[in-house]
């Protein structure tokens, strides 16, 4: 354990969970670790990123190899570790809970996803939070970022939301968004992106 404050963010897809991580991160000067966990990883395992992407926390980056027609190569996807006859994904999420525990050793962060709310339960200054918000202005935020319809970007938060709920409840036994798994939930639809910075923010200096 440390005396680092590490906030960890869980969010729904198209709620706008990284853009509050990458807000606070620079308003406390703190790092922001998000998708840059899986290069971390990969490097380490010696995979592609994109194979690792693959089965991270959600298959998000097929979809978006899809809509934007990239070539991804996803030939490690069904790589198995032999001697201990784990699948990739396995693997991953090994080693990318390693990394976590050890740059949460190092400093002060921020951390997007990948269950680390539940790997850095004993950290005795762990701000916990889930992000939410409705569905009508997840479905917009999607269609903006992105370029969707309506339609294709309901289709994807429910799809996206699903593998996360999998990933984390089976990674931590706990209910995937729920309050009795989060320290807190934040509604951005009721207090805005700013909002829940401002609020995110001010708990982590009460901590400090």
């Amino acid at each position: 354990m440390t005396n680092h404050i590490i906030v960890t963010i869980g969010r729904q897809f198209g709620s706008g969970g990284h853009e509050i991580g990458n807000k606070l991160a620079e308003r406390l000067d703190i790092p922001l670790y998000d998708r840059n966990l899986v290069n971390m990883a990969a490097e380490q395992m010696k995979i592609s990123p994109d194979a690792a992407e693959e089965v991270d926390e959600t298959g998000l980056s097929r979809f978006l190899a899809y809509y934007a027609s990239a070539p991804v190569d996803y030939s490690s996807y069904y790589m198995t570790n032999i001697e201990m006859g784990q699948p990739l994904s396995e693997q991953l999420y090994q080693v990318q809970s390693e990394i976590i525990k050890r740059l949460a050793g190092r400093s002060s962060c921020v951390i997007v996803g990948r269950c680390a709310d539940s790997l850095l339960a004993d950290e005795p200054n762990l701000i916990n939070v889930f992000i939410t918000a409705s569905k009508e202005d997840r479905v917009k935020r999607i269609v903006e970022k992105y370029g969707l319809t309506e339609r294709k970007a309901a289709e994807r938060i429910k799809k996206i939301d699903r593998e996360r709920r999998y990933y984390y409840e089976l990674h931590t036994g706990k209910d995937w968004g729920s309050i009795e798994s989060h320290d807190m939930l934040l509604n951005v639809s009721a207090m805005g992106i700013d909002g829940a910075v401002d609020a995110l923010e001010a708990l982590y200096k009460a901590k400090k």
